[in-house]
Parts: structure tokens; sequence; C-alpha cells
């Protein structure tokens, strides 16, 4: 694919699909996924108290900050995203029982994922946007989650919810309310309107 870009930027991230997408919009992309323990992140700012929103900000800030001093002429991304479903805080599933356990806890229930971006260059934070859906999974009889969870394989794993939109995880809902990109994880159409105003894209 021909990017369309007049520079690469670079994705403090290791997600395929942020990568995917942006190489799709005509992004040349370098990939530098910073080193951050997200856990100890979250318990802290779930000591504190803060919401859902300000630990995705959170988290997209410190990633794009660890890796903008390696490139700093470059525009660094760096994005998050957070899962909640009444109150409780889900990650991605660290195994297939993990992800079958936590689809049966979202199963007839809506959550919401907030997805934030944060832009670094020259060694500052230039940048930043945050945004969410709504997502309402159906009830899910155990034998179709296992039969989905079977067809879908290790694919549920890189997913916060366990499942993915764009793939048989569209059977598990019934509604989702919002940006389709911001569901994968990284609100795409306000990102790209900003590297335009920073010439890194054509307008």
């Amino acid at each position: 694919m021909v990017a369309l870009s007049n520079e690469p930027v670079v994705l403090a991230s290791g997600s395929t699909t942020r990568r995917r997408l942006l190489e799709s919009a005509g992004l040349a992309v370098i990939v530098d996924p910073p080193t951050v323990d997200e856990d100890a992140v979250k318990r802290s700012c779930r000591a504190g108290g803060l919401p859902p929103q300000a630990v995705a900000e959170a988290l997209a800030e410190l990633k794009a900050a660890r890796v903008a001093a390696r490139h700093p002429d470059r525009p660094v991304i760096g994005a998050d995203q957070m899962l909640e479903c009444d109150g409780v805080w889900f990650d991605k599933p660290a195994d297939a029982a993990a992800a079958r356990a936590q689809l049966l806890a979202l199963a007839g229930r809506r959550h919401r994922l907030i997805s934030c971006a944060v832009v670094f260059q020259g060694g500052q934070r230039v940048w930043h946007t945050l945004d969410e859906a709504v997502l309402t999974m159906r009830p899910l009889e155990p034998a179709f989650l296992d039969r989905y969870l079977a067809a879908a394989g290790p694919s549920v794993l890189s997913s916060v919810g366990g499942y993915q939109l764009e793939g048989p995880g569209a059977q598990l809902f019934t509604a989702v309310t919002g940006d389709f990109f911001t569901v994968l994880g990284l609100p795409l159409l306000p990102l790209l309107g900003f590297l335009r105003t920073r010439g890194v894209l054509p307008s």
C-alpha cells in the first residue's frame, strides 16, 4: 500500500489492530512499543479514585512519553482503551478460560469502551482526544459461546473485551452506539484531522 503521509508517524504500541488502522488510512508507521506496567498504573489510578476515562488518558500519555525521547522529530502516538461495565474494569483475558468467563459476565448487559489517543512531538504533549462507545451484548448460551471461542481462536486474547467486533465477535451484540474505530481502540478520525493540521497528511 502506498502511504499518503508526508512523513512517518511513530506508534507507541504493539497493537496489530492500531497499526493496521493507521496503515489502512494511508500513514507510514514506525512501531516502537514502550515498556509500561499497565496493571500498576491501573492500581494506582483506582486507588486515587480516577474514572476510566482518566486511566485511558494516563496510559496513552505514558506510552507516548516513554517513546517520544527516541523520536524527537516525529509525531509519536500513544493510545489505550478501557472497558467498564457497571463500575467494573475489564482487562485483556489471559487465556481462553478467562475470555469465556469475561464474556459470560458481559452477556446480556451494556458496557462502555473508552479509547484515548495522545500525540507527543518535540518532547511535548501536543494533542489528545478521548471517545467512548456503548455496546449491548446479547444473552449468550454456553454452547454458542464455546463454539464462538473455538472459531475466533487466540485473537480474542488481544482484545480488552475478549471479542473482535470486526470479525465473528459481531455476533455477540444487539447494538453498538458510537464510532467503530473507537471500538477498535483508536479514535482514528480526530487523529487524522490533527495530523492534517501538522502537515503529516495532505489537506
